[in-house]
This record gives C-alpha cells, sequence and structure tokens, in this order.
C-alpha cells in the first residue's frame, strides 16, 4: 500500500499542527499569579483600603498624601501590591468617580462616607 504526496502532505500538516497546539498550550498561564493585583477582588481590596485611609486622615489629602498613607497603613499587602503607585491610584479613584457619580474629588468622597 502505497500514500501518495499529498497523503503524506496532510499527515504532516496534522501532526505539525497538534504539536504546535500543545506548545501554545504548555506555556499559557494555567493558574493565577499571588501577587495579581489586577482581579476584581484586588481592585476592591484597595478601594477599601483607599476609603479607610480617607475616612481615617479627612478628606483634604492630595493624590500623593493618600498614596503615602495608603502604603504605610497596616492593611497594605506589600507582596501583593508592589507594583501599587500614583498612576494605579489615579485610576482606583477614576474608577470610584464613575461609580459614584456625585464624587468628583477626595474631599466629595470623605463628604460622602461621612453621610
Amino acid at each position: 500500500m502505497e500514500f501518495e504526496t499529498s497523503t503524506w502532505m496532510m499527515l504532516f500538516f496534522i501532526l505539525s499542527l497538534a504539536v504546535s497546539i500543545w506548545k501554545i498550550y504548555a506555556f499559557l498561564p494555567n493558574k493565577q499569579l499571588e501577587d495579581d493585583d489586577t482581579t476584581q477582588e484586588s481592585q476592591e481590596q484597595l478601594k477599601n483600603l483607599m476609603i479607610k485611609v480617607i475616612k481615617k486622615n479627612g478628606g483634604d489629602l492630595n493624590n500623593k498624601s493618600l498614596l503615602e498613607l495608603m502604603v504605610k497603613d497596616e492593611d497594605f499587602d506589600k507582596k501583593r501590591f508592589w507594583r501599587f503607585n500614583e498612576n494605579r491610584l489615579n485610576q482606583l479613584l477614576l474608577r470610584y468617580f464613575l461609580q459614584n457619580r456625585n464624587t468628583k474629588n477626595i474631599k466629595d468622597i470623605y463628604e460622602n462616607i461621612n453621610n
């Protein structure tokens, strides 16, 4: 029984495709990383920490001082949020402002918490 060239080519193509798919699957991340701070749970934890810090220190904070107070807080997980910086804080504040349309700055957040 002799195979034609096109049959050999098809078998080689299918075999190569299977090996390629397996190699791609082997390098895809299969589990969540321990320090993944982009999950919804992490975002919620940062938001709660931000609200706690604002409530404790008043509404007369700017972004830089809020960042410093959040990083110094005992509930801040330095291993998990090692990438947390002023840009991430700005994104967190923007997300809070979009969810709560009556707030426009940190002072509004403080007044909203205390009411």
